[in-house]
């Protein structure tokens, strides 16, 4: 499958680390999980330790991945795995910066000890802060995500996506609406909190808000499963999937690694958000690929004319989300869609027929009739019904009349 990592260890004569990278990844235990390939070539061993095999394996996503066993190593060979992992790290945070993606996956580390090889030269101290909320966000859910995968396999999450109800038609839905109604199709967002607003609703009842939203019209919802930033949870969404509610579901969470997806799917998820502003080409090649793989439709969200442009050169992208919202200063701006949908790119996408996705910045009649004009099918909205004591009443006044069944 294409983007899949190519891992391999082979003595060398010399101390000195080498390195050649091609293109295919995902998943490595070094840590490579996420978009490029890399062969690594080790050290020789002292004759006195065990030796360090690259074991392939078929992973449980299908991916061929490599495992390094280690035996018995010494600290000079333990020291040399150390380099080669924070290389691989060094050459991840490379292909992302190229790609114009300035969210960085986890904080920077300085180098091992004495460290020589092809890094030296380009090290900067840029420090452990985040730069803005979306990289502590990203730095927070490596993290924990990697605590997830320790309490639960990928493998078991497989089997258990047996006793999953097959997923909806997340785009079908939203073509439907915009038929019907002539209007974007609403993804209406189950969202308690944001970092920027803080609680959104105190009377917060995930079931009964995506009860409201279904009765007032909506195509689709989006709900939130961050915990720690958004009091999000992937109990909700499968909390609204089991109470009955009838519109696909978005996962809306901030995907790192494949195994959200999967996680997603057995919670009832229909559909994925993925962040052009976070994941290199390639991630987003190989996870919109499992999503297919699932039945899932995945919703790509682009900030910018170079994440657009980036996107638009992907095969197989059916949603594209326009987020008004500038990630650095956190200020919205509506036009930013306008801005992205015209020339080249509106006819690109009008002649591939994606369905784009108005993001942030709605809350009246007109904002729904600017982003439409300018070419948007749908448009995600959640502040601005959310907070609302009746959120069907909120879709209608949102887009100025009753869009209901």
């Amino acid at each position: 499958m294409e983007g899949l990592v190519s891992f391999q260890a082979v003595p060398t004569i010399s101390r000195r680390p080498k390195f050649s990278f091609s293109r295919s990844i995902v998943g490595a235990a070094i840590d490579v999980r996420r978009g490029y390939s890399l062969s690594v070539t080790f050290p020789p061993l002292s004759s006195s330790s065990s030796s360090i095999r690259a074991q392939q394996m078929e992973s449980q996503d299908g991916s061929a991945t490599a495992a390094p066993i280690i035996e018995s190593e010494s600290e000079p060979e333990q020291n040399d795995l150390k380099v080669k992992e924070w290389e691989v790290s060094m050459f991840h945070n490379e292909v992302a910066a190229s790609q114009g993606i300035r969210i960085r996956r986890r904080p920077p580390t300085g180098p091992p000890l004495h460290y020589v090889g092809p890094f030296e030269f380009r090290l900067q101290n840029e420090g452990n802060t985040p730069r803005n909320i979306l990289e502590e966000i990203i730095w927070h859910k490596d993290k924990e995500v990697a605590h997830l995968r320790e309490r639960k396999s990928l493998g078991a999450l497989k089997k258990a996506l047996d006793n999953v109800p097959p997923a909806r038609d997340f785009v079908g839905a939203l073509k439907s609406a915009n038929a019907r109604t002539g209007l974007p199709g609403l993804i209406a967002e189950v969202k308690k909190a944001s970092p920027s607003r803080g609680i959104i609703r105190e009377d917060f009842d995930p079931v009964e808000i995506a009860r409201a939203y279904e009765k007032g019209g909506a195509a689709c919802l989006s709900v939130l499963a961050d915990e720690k930033y958004f009091q999000g949870s992937f109990d909700n969404i499968e909390a609204i999937r089991n109470a009955g509610v009838k519109c696909p579901l978005l996962c809306k969470e901030f995907i790192v690694d494949a195994w959200q997806i999967y996680y997603a799917r057995t919670k009832g998820a229909d559909a994925i958000l993925l962040i052009a502003a976070v994941l290199p080409d390639l991630d987003i090649k190989y996870m919109t690929k499992i999503c297919k793989l699932l039945g899932l439709a995945t919703l790509v969200e682009v900030h910018d004319e170079r994440e657009m442009d980036r996107v638009l050169g992907i095969e197989g992208i059916e949603l594209i989300g326009i987020n008004n919202r500038n990630l650095e200063t956190f200020e919205v701006d509506t036009s930013n869609t306008k801005r992205l949908l015209e020339g080249e790119r509106g006819k690109l996408i009008r002649e591939r027929g994606i369905i784009v996705v108005g993001e942030s910045g709605l809350f009246t009649p007109a904002d729904i009739a600017y982003v439409q004009e300018a070419g948007v099918k749908a448009v995600l909205v959640g502040e601005s019904i959310v907070k609302q004591k009746d959120p069907a009443k909120g879709i209608a006044e949102l887009f100025g009349k009753d869009i209901s069944l």
